[in-house]
């Protein structure tokens, strides 16, 4: 008994010790990037707290989640951390901790943005706690963190060592002017990527050095009017992706498609807005009535970009999906959501069309 006393307050001290050595600052004190509006509820939130009583309710839930939001910061500590809440302890059969509730953090190198560490969330419960990075020389550097992607997250602390100093970004990078606004279902959204630096909106960020809005659904991504009011409200996009097809049926896109596009085209009569087709998932034709589906939608979506091109609509594109994500059916988790692979492959072949079309 008195040796099992006399570990367990050996053990306390070592924790007691490590502790002190650490502090630990409020991410509130930087800025949060990412958001289409800063009238949300929560500060890590993505739809406006007026649209709560007047959308579905799986909007505003899903509304809570922080995909796509980013703080940046700079600091000399050796070792990086952060402390945090989930609001719902968000668990999938098909997609990693890490990416529902984890953080991920970059460092910018000479050649720009770089993974450094994942902070994993806790096994169970909403309170987190976890390293990045530990054991660096002490110096300067900018950092970028993404926050997780299917659940809100509440209380953020960067936990730094006890002499470091931290500060607001010097750098402005991701560009934070003129951002991409994208809409989407719950591939957009971030599933079923491993960690958040991995969904495609967040590579596309990097590639491009432009901040980029997720207004991804999972589920959701059903055209619904008041998400077009958010995105119209950005004030000074660069472009408009609309990737929603997976999640609507082709009567859908006929009923609210163009007027979800002039909506957008309304308030930005110059910016180009992008149509992107279902991709041809896993099980593409080998389930049949999954692919004739897949086809009416795109097919739908087709229409109305040809139907708006006759109208005189000129700032607009339309990307076909077929080759979008190769023809090897390696990059799907499910059939449909995508791995990391699938993640990059996407990003890889949408971000020429996008840079060749976004204003500058």
């Amino acid at each position: 008994m008195k040796r099992i006393l006399t570990s367990s307050i050996i053990f306390l001290m070592a924790v007691m010790a490590a502790s002190a050595q650490f502090k630990y600052c409020d991410a509130s004190q930087f800025p949060v990037y990412g958001k289409a509006t800063d009238k949300t509820e929560g500060r890590y939130e993505r739809i406006p707290a007026e649209l709560k009583d007047k959308v579905r309710a799986e909007l505003v839930m899903l509304g809570s989640n922080s995909s796509g939001l980013y703080i940046r910061f700079q600091t000399n500590s050796t070792s990086i951390g952060a402390k945090w809440h989930s609001k719902f302890g968000t668990r999938f059969m098909h997609m990693a901790d890490t990416g529902i509730r984890g953080l991920d953090l970059y460092v910018m190198t000479e050649k720009g943005w770089k993974t450094v560490g994942t902070a994993f969330p806790a096994l169970s419960g909403e309170d987190n706690e976890n390293s990045f990075v530990s054991n660096m020389t002490k110096e300067n550097r900018e950092y970028l963190m993404y926050l997780s992607l299917y659940d809100g997250v509440e209380d953020l602390q960067i936990r730094i060592d006890e002499d470091a100093a931290i500060a607001a970004s010097s750098i402005e990078s991701p560009e934070s002017g003129k951002p991409i606004v994208m809409y989407g279902t719950s591939i957009l959204q971030g599933g079923c990527c491993s960690r958040p630096g991995m969904a495609f909106t967040n590579i596309i960020g990097r590639k491009l050095d432009c901040e980029v809005i997720n207004l991804g659904f999972s589920g959701n991504g059903r055209l619904d009017l008041e998400i077009a009011e958010v995105m119209a409200a950005v004030p000074d996009p660069s472009i408009y992706i609309m990737d929603q097809v997976p999640n609507c049926t082709d009567d859908m896109i006929r009923e609210r498609g163009e007027k979800f596009f002039r909506i957008l085209r309304d308030a930005h009569p110059d910016v180009p807005v992008i149509f992107i087709d279902d991709p041809h998932f896993g099980n593409y034709g080998f389930d049949i009535a999954f692919s004739n589906n897949i086809d009416k939608a795109n097919s739908a979506q087709y229409e109305l970009y040809k139907s708006l091109k006759k109208q005189g609509e000129k700032k607009i594109w339309y990307i076909k999906g077929m080759d979008m994500l190769g023809k090897d059916n390696e990059p799907f988790v499910d059939n449909v959501h995508y791995t990391d692979l699938g993640m990059m492959r996407y990003a890889d072949y949408i971000v020429p069309v996008i840079k060749k079309r976004m204003l500058k």
